[in-house]
């Protein structure tokens, strides 16, 4: 797949896109998907910005997406190329870290650039997107939602309207090692923290157990520790931003979530090196067999069960909700949407490969591929998909159940706060009651609409 291209470079002009992270076998069939009406009004009249008076324009795209580690979503734009002739897509891949990809994607909107058609958005950058206007507001009449889980489609929506369509979802699940359980004769997952430190301390009794670190989650100063925030504080019933949209740092339930990181890092319950690891770096941890309880993604599914040699932990995990205080915890609702730049030439072939990517039969596709999760809720109770990914019925539930992170559209400065006051109490730089204060008095002002 090709590099990200410079703003403004020769051939980023015409008419491309490429899709999304979800996959599909191409039947064109996706594309039975007739619109009609592809060349007519987009449905959100002039409000949408600049840019957004009409879903017209049919030729090549782009589509701007993270690294596919998989290979699928290349064959899926090969597909849709072969059947698409005059309207072939292109993939630009951006970096890895979700922050740099948020970075390059406003580098091109503030430009005002066209050489971005098809957006691969994380789920919490629609409100910022929207309200700046640079997505192109879709019609709803013309993109069927019916049939996506409920808490899918809402991250797509601002304000009442439709910028994004969910493509894929995500929540955090625990990986577990089920043959070191069952070796220290415990049967079932943890369903509280002081369960899951029992068991840890079980294993580690054990010959094997011995080198094995307990529990990990990303405390890194990246967009993850913003996501093990979120978890965190929720799973103790509280929030970082409240329902009108304000900070509600200074709570009891807010400090035992933040607790539970600090007290967790400053215990040894986590690796040493858990302040430097990243998703992938926390990945390949997990498949070396130094983790005993791991928050995860499912993409980790499919990779660690490889049998290629890359995981010496193949066939010896299992996923369980995510642990709390007194239960069940509570996990972050993540995911990508797929949206169109308001700056984007051939919007009207961008809107089919949207449809197409998000197709059943590329959701299915993308799932055997990648093990991500799909958006389509008939998929988590398929007999077939269930058979080959086990953990579907409890992501589903997950994800039903998930929060999201702070919807603000000052995002990025909003994230970046409370990265910053949680990697400090993690490391040791604040106290648990500074750093949540801090934090209170920062999101104040940046969560005011």
């Amino acid at each position: 797949m090709r590099r990200i291209p410079p703003i403004g470079a020769p051939g980023t002009t015409g008419r491309r896109a490429t899709g999304p992270l979800v996959t599909g076998t191409v039947v064109c069939a996706a594309l039975a998907l007739s619109l009609s009406a592809c060349g007519g009004d987009d449905g959100g009249g002039s409000k949408g910005g600049a840019g957004t008076a009409s879903l017209t324009g049919r030729g090549p795209i782009t589509f701007v997406t993270g690294k596919d580690r998989s290979g699928n979503l290349q064959k899926l734009v090969d597909a849709w190329n072969t059947d698409h002739p005059k309207e072939k897509a292109r993939v630009v891949e951006l970096p890895d870290e979700p922050n740099d990809q948020r970075q390059q994607m406003i580098q091109n909107a503030t430009t005002k650039s066209d050489a971005y058609t098809v957006l691969n958005l994380d789920v919490v950058w629609t409100a910022e997107f929207a309200a700046n206007r640079w997505l192109t507001p879709l019609p709803k009449d013309r993109v069927d939602l019916s049939a996506m889980l409920p808490a899918t489609v809402t991250t797509g929506q601002y304000r009442g309207n439709l910028y994004a369509v969910p493509s894929t979802s995500d929540a955090g699940m625990l990986y577990y090692r089920k043959d070191l359980l069952a070796e220290a004769g415990i049967s079932a997952p943890p369903k509280t923290y002081a369960e899951m430190w029992s068991d840890c301390d079980k294993v580690k009794k054990l010959p094997e157990g011995k080198g094995v670190d307990c529990f990990f989650t990303e405390v890194n100063k990246t967009e993850s520790v913003t996501i093990s925030a979120v978890e965190a504080i929720g799973s103790a019933g509280g929030s970082i931003v409240g329902p009108d949209g304000r900070p509600t740092l200074n709570t009891p339930q807010a400090k035992q979530g933040l607790e539970f990181l600090v007290d967790a890092k400053k215990d040894g319950r986590m690796p040493k090196e858990a302040v430097t690891l990243d998703t992938e770096g926390g990945r390949r941890y997990f498949q070396s067999g130094k983790l005993l309880f791991q928050r995860q993604w499912p993409y980790q599914y499919a990779l660690a069960n490889s049998g290629d040699g890359s995981s010496k932990v193949a066939g010896k995990f299992a996923v369980a909700q995510l642990p709390g205080p007194n239960g069940p915890g509570v996990a972050n609702l993540g995911g990508h949407n797929l949206a169109i730049s308001s700056f984007a030439k051939n919007k009207a072939t961008a809107l089919d490969f949207i449809r197409y990517l998000t197709g059943e039969q590329s959701q299915r596709a993308n799932l055997l591929a990648t093990s991500q999760a799909p958006t389509l809720a008939s998929l988590y109770d398929d007999p077939e998909m269930v058979k080959k990914f086990p953990y579907l019925p409890v992501l589903k539930q997950a994800i039903t159940n998930a929060r999201p992170r702070p919807v603000a559209v000052k995002y990025g400065d909003v994230t970046a706060a409370i990265q910053g006051d949680v990697y400090d109490a993690v490391t040791g730089g604040k106290t648990v009651d500074q750093a949540l204060a801090d934090l209170q008095a920062k999101l104040g002002p940046l969560t005011a609409q």
